[in-house]
């Protein structure tokens, strides 16, 4: 028989943890001494300790690990908990190797030009979305060119879906695709959660996934979102990637009498070359 430090030690476990096994029926002493209330544990208790040590290191719960090693759990559903483990690990380390790449491109921005900006890019996954949508042709990716295209273009946007009693869904949504010469394609989009109508003088349709985007917040005019379009630019290069595409347009905040009071974020697919 060993005791609780004994056993502890053996099972890289505190005794104060064995003492809350024991008040969860998780792990109980083989025996406890009347008189000085010492606990002991057999050594064929050992197996079951290392096997409770395993799956909390897998990263399940007590009540999971006390189901499973009390064999609640069928080979079926054991093996479901596994996969479904491995996914949030996976989706963790995704996520850790993404922050990784932020740390490191602040770090190249900070040692080049000696400060921390203000304007902070985020590189983040963004989700598909739902839109309306008009689209028409502009000359060219400069603003002079997709201002005059674009502003008319949302105002019939927003009279058709309110005329077909579709309820917007989440922001307005600009985004670009590359035509001939030096033209692109502006659409003007608004989140919307209905489905396509066959007949309506809009389309409908989903925005895919951008799986890993970077982004910057630009509050004020969008004559002044060179400088935002710029630090984001900058950003992607220094943290080694590539853009994929236009930048999307969302419009989170829009203030029809002072421009200052407007809030876009700018959405960037980016891959590694």
């Amino acid at each position: 028989m060993f005791t609780i430090g004994d056993f502890a030690a053996f099972g890289r476990v505190s005794a104060r943890m064995l003492r809350h096994y024991d008040a969860l029926g998780l792990l109980r002493p083989a025996v406890i001494d009347s008189t000085s209330g010492y606990r002991y544990y057999s050594a064929d208790q050992l197996k079951r300790l290392n096997r409770i040590i395993a799956l909390k290191d897998l990263g399940f719960t007590l009540q999971q690990v006390q189901d499973i090693v009390d064999a609640k759990v069928g080979p079926e559903e054991l093996r479901g908990m596994l996969r479904l483990r491995r996914a949030e690990l996976e989706a963790r380390l995704a996520g850790d190797a993404l922050r990784l790449d932020a740390v490191e491109a602040r770090l190249r921005i900070i040692e080049r030009e000696g400060h921390m900006s203000t304007d902070d890019v985020v590189l983040k996954s963004v989700p598909a979305i739902r839109v309306a949508e008009l689209s028409a042709t502009a000359a060219s990716y400069d603003g002079v060119d997709i201002g005059p295209v674009i502003q008319p273009l949302y105002a019939q946007v927003w009279e058709r879906i309110n005329a077909a009693g579709v309820k917007p869904a989440g922001p307005p949504v600009a985004y670009y695709e590359k035509a001939e010469g030096d033209a692109l394609v502006v659409h003007a989009a608004v989140t919307v959660d209905a489905a396509e109508q066959g007949g309506a003088d809009y389309q409908v349709l989903d925005l895919p996934e951008l799986p890993t985007a970077a982004t910057i917040v630009h509050q004020g005019s969008m004559d002044q979102a060179d400088e935002s379009m710029q630090l984001l630019a900058r950003w992607i290069d220094d943290g080694g990637y590539r853009s994929v595409g236009y930048a999307r347009e969302v419009c989170l905040a829009f203030d029809p009498d002072n421009p200052d009071n407007w809030v876009h974020e700018f959405q960037i697919e980016v891959t590694r070359p």
